[in-house]
């Protein structure tokens, strides 16, 4: 096993470089902007004040999506809103991308402030994609040439064709969108050693609702603009407030679904069939083996649970096995184990893959009659999570560098037939990282 590796760089990161960048668009933006005001472009001034505080009250009322995502969706669609504004009433809007920039940047801080002081705040690096994200909007819309003017100019012109504007507008808006689901997939790739692919699917389908919602409510707003002024701004922000709430509640219905089965988990190590925290540890091993090896969300997820509650099925053993540890079973009371298991996790209304990842994770890897079924029989999860526990039995809830070492080793030795050797492989890996 190699040793733990040394402290990062700050800035090196994907996330740090996403802020950096972020800050540096921001400070250009602000002088920019400031600049810009200088020579008397003012603007209307109310209108950036009101967008700032829209956009202050989207953080203030972020929320919390599955795989810990922070959302802002009613400051991101004002934000969008304030990039793709051509009117307001009978009045051009010529300020430029510095001043969306700077406007986002400060309600963003603003919003954001009373997360800080509860210590709450979301990552530095999510606070910089909304930033970047309406900067790539902003200076596609209003600053870069499209036969000799920005698209601003020509949207403004195009009194009979209002159509063609929203189209502009949306693909400005679903550009700006796919930029940060790349940026965001990247950062988190990074953060969890995941490969980009499996992580940049799961992004794009967690954003598809939330950010198309973000993208017809910032186009509307802007097109609403020239014949209802102001009144755009709260008249089309009510309804994602409602789609927020409707967000966040399923969003706690999955994190509640999530805590009762880590509480139903315990059951076994209550009961003084397994070590404490046994199937913690099994599971966020297997979680880390499974994105090493490029599974999506929904797998993840489902072998969360299968790995929580893999040793269940103990509580039907009339004598509990020394220790919990399944590995030193015999294989009569591995298949008995699982498949009371499988029994007890289908009743729980899991998906179905949860209950057959339990029932199979007794199966070797390989058997002498079939050297190849255990690959074709055998689901991933249950592969995994035999490795996962395995470790975890041979290592105990307090093991040292020598358990760990002993433990590899008598995996490594388990390849011929009990292991998959691309998990095992996956397992070190994750191990060196930790």
């Amino acid at each position: 096993m190699t040793g733990r590796a040394g402290p990062a760089v700050p800035g090196t990161t994907p996330a740090g470089v996403v802020t950096g960048i972020a800050a540096l668009v921001t400070v250009v933006a602000t002088v920019s902007a400031a600049v810009s005001w200088s020579r008397g472009e003012l603007g209307p001034v109310v209108l950036l004040g009101a967008f700032a505080v829209l956009i202050a009250a989207g953080e203030l009322l972020r929320l919390n999506l599955p795989g810990d995502r922070d959302a802002a969706p009613i400051g991101a669609a004002m934000a969008l809103a304030l990039a793709l504004v051509p009117e307001l009433g009978d009045e051009p809007l010529t300020f430029g991308a510095g001043a969306v920039v700077a406007v986002t940047a400060v309600g963003v801080l603003v919003g954001v402030m009373p997360h800080a002081l509860a210590g709450r705040a979301p990552r530095a690096d999510v606070l910089a994609r909304r930033v970047l994200t309406v900067a790539i909007a902003a200076v596609l819309f209003r600053s870069v040439p499209v036969a000799g003017r920005p698209l601003v100019e020509h949207v403004t012109d195009w009194e009979d064709h209002r159509w063609l504007a929203a189209l502009v507008m949306i693909a400005v808006a679903l550009l700006a969108a796919a930029v940060d689901s790349v940026v965001a997939a990247a950062v988190r790739a990074a953060r969890q050693h995941a490969p980009l692919r499996p992580v940049l699917v799961d992004e794009v389908r967690a954003a598809a609702g939330i950010s198309a919602a973000i993208s017809a409510t910032g186009v509307l707003v802007a097109l609403a603009a020239r014949p209802m002024d102001l009144l755009a701004l709260p008249v089309f922000a009510v309804p994602l407030l409602i789609t927020q709430f409707a967000f966040r509640r399923y969003a706690m219905v999955r994190r509640t679904y999530l805590q009762t089965i880590r509480s139903l988990s315990r059951l076994t190590e209550i009961g003084g069939y397994t070590e404490t925290r046994h199937s913690q540890r099994v599971s966020a091993l297997a979680v880390a083996i499974g994105r090493d090896l490029g599974l999506g969300e929904s797998e993840l997820l489902d072998l969360e649970y299968a790995a929580l509650l893999h040793d269940i099925g103990q509580l039907s053993l009339t004598d509990p096995i020394p220790g919990g540890a399944t590995v030193m079973a015999s294989p009569a009371q591995q298949q008995t184990i699982a498949e009371l298991g499988a029994g007890i996790v289908a009743s729980t209304g899991v998906p179905e893959a949860v209950a057959v990842a339990v029932a199979r994770q007794h199966r070797p890897y390989r058997t002498p009659s079939d050297r190849l079924s255990g690959d074709a029989e055998v689901p991933l999860a249950s592969r995994i999570i035999r490795v996962a526990n395995a470790y975890d039995d041979l290592v105990g809830e307090s093991g040292g560098e020598a358990a760990r070492t002993v433990a590899l080793e008598r995996i490594h030795l388990g390849l011929a037939h009990d292991y998959d050797p691309r998990v095992v492989a996956a397992l070190s890996r994750v191990l060196a990282r930790s």
